[in-house]
């Protein structure tokens, strides 16, 4: 199968005035999720203006994820059966049937480029088609071999010197410039993803960035307008989105997660990887207390004899495994952030979301590592979640709901030929439009 010129399918942006039915399947490394909601038309809300629809969640489905090592594919058949059973309890916890879903991507080493292009205008007036010659010549540049774009953005527009204007249309200038951020990953990685998907008879309607879409589910406007970075720490993979006056201007994330937590409790515990895990859960923290040395908790002998006594351990020894790998995870962030335009923003806050986040004391520990504000970020806005899914872990696929109301932003060339896949033989769709949304 092809990822059509080195892009993922786009979807068609939903209308303001219309109400819609979405699916989202958020592909992690220890959970699948797949949420259906119905996107009614809203007036904009105070915290959350960007937003045209209200989410409401039809039904949810969440199963172990199988065949999945950081964030991609390792076991074709055994990631298409978990998509599958995952796919199933939504499809009948809402009584519909999908025929495609809005998908999360996470692993291919997501990174960001700028590209910055100009036209000459001659001094006429703004227009539709003067935006259309610049953007094409943004995206021209934009395609690598090896890579794919999921996400292409114009960040701003400039006339003659002056630059950050949002809507251009209708003003007079000679030369007319755009900055385009444009997001991309390794194509093997994207392309694996989406025949798994495909294999369960569902179309991806559109592949989107992981930490973006957290983003867009968990960050108040205010807090993007002002700067915000929003680091989703999953079990297999750490990504980070970084926003600014509202757009999203950055991307990035290494294969370092919860779960490279839980192998080395599991090795510094001599304990089972389920039992590490429960562990983890139960009592990790990367904060030691007064009372930890004297807390015990039971670990389970590896072993089936049933003869051999379980282990004890400390809660302080907990925090003596977990701790150094969280910091590694923070420290590769703080060099993340510092390397992007977020460094440029010195008391915008971080945002922290997915499953690894809950760990006890990690707000305060990256406060200290980041220098900066920490929050651990829950989906906003989203009716109908069970309340096991409005924490930070369910953030990635609450956000795949709210990206088709932000799918106007994006900027891809129309098409002259349809998207064909193999593997299921149908045709994914491919938006064919041009349309600039600065709202």
């Amino acid at each position: 199968m092809s990822l059509h010129d080195g892009l993922t399918p786009k979807m068609k942006p939903v209308s303001p005035r219309r109400s819609a039915i979405v699916a989202a399947l958020d592909i992690g490394t220890s959970k699948i999720v797949c949420l259906i909601a119905r996107l009614r038309p809203q007036t904009p809300q105070e915290v959350l203006r960007r937003r045209s629809h209200g989410v409401e969640i039809l039904g949810i489905g969440h199963t172990e994820a199988r065949g999945i090592k950081g964030g991609a594919v390792i076991d074709l058949a055994e990631a298409e059966a978990a998509m599958r059973h995952c796919v199933d309890l939504a499809e009948s916890d809402a009584s519909v049937q999908l025929e495609s879903v809005v998908v999360s991507v996470s692993a291919g080493r997501l990174s960001s480029e700028l590209y910055a292009a100009t036209v000459n205008v001659a001094g006429s007036a703004i227009a539709d088609g003067d935006i259309a010659r610049v953007l094409a010549a943004g995206s021209k540049h934009s395609v690598r071999e090896g890579r794919v774009v999921l996400h292409s953005l114009p960040i701003g527009y400039s006339l003659d010197d002056v630059r950050g204007i949002g809507e251009p249309r209708g003003m007079l200038g000679r030369q007319f410039g755009v900055d385009m951020h444009v997001v991309t990953a390794d194509v093997a990685a994207a392309r694996n993803v989406m025949l798994a998907v495909e294999r369960c008879h569902l179309s991806v309607e559109t592949m989107v960035a992981t930490p973006y879409v957290a983003g867009l589910s968990v960050l108040a406007d205010d807090e993007a307008d002002l700067g915000a970075a929003l680091v989703d720490m999953g079990a297999g993979t750490t990504t980070i989105a970084v926003f600014s006056s509202g757009r999203f201007i950055d991307a990035s994330g290494f294969a370092l997660g919860g779960q490279h937590v839980t192998m080395d409790l599991a090795r510094g515990l001599n304990a089972r990887i389920a039992d590490a895990e429960r562990i983890k859960t139960l009592y990790g923290s990367v904060m030691a207390g007064g009372s930890d040395e004297r807390d015990m908790i039971t670990v389970p002998s590896v072993s089936d004899d049933e003869r051999e006594p379980p282990q004890f351990v400390s809660r302080a020894s907990l925090v003596r495994i977990i701790k150094p790998r969280v910091e590694e995870i923070l420290e590769m962030v703080r060099d993340r952030l510092a390397a992007s335009p977020f460094a440029a923003e010195p008391r915008a806050r971080v945002v922290f979301t997915g499953g690894a986040s809950q760990l006890t004391g990690l707000p305060d520990l990256a406060a200290r590592i980041l220098n900066r504000p920490v929050r651990i970020g829950r989906p906003l806005g989203i009716s109908g979640l069970p309340d096991a899914a409005k924490g930070p872990a369910f953030a990635v696929a609450a956000g795949l709901l709210v990206y088709p109301q932000a799918a106007h932003l994006e900027h891809f060339e129309p098409r002259r030929t349809r998207h064909l896949t193999t593997g299921t033989g149908y045709i994914a769709r491919v938006g064919r439009w041009l349309r600039e949304g600065f709202g």
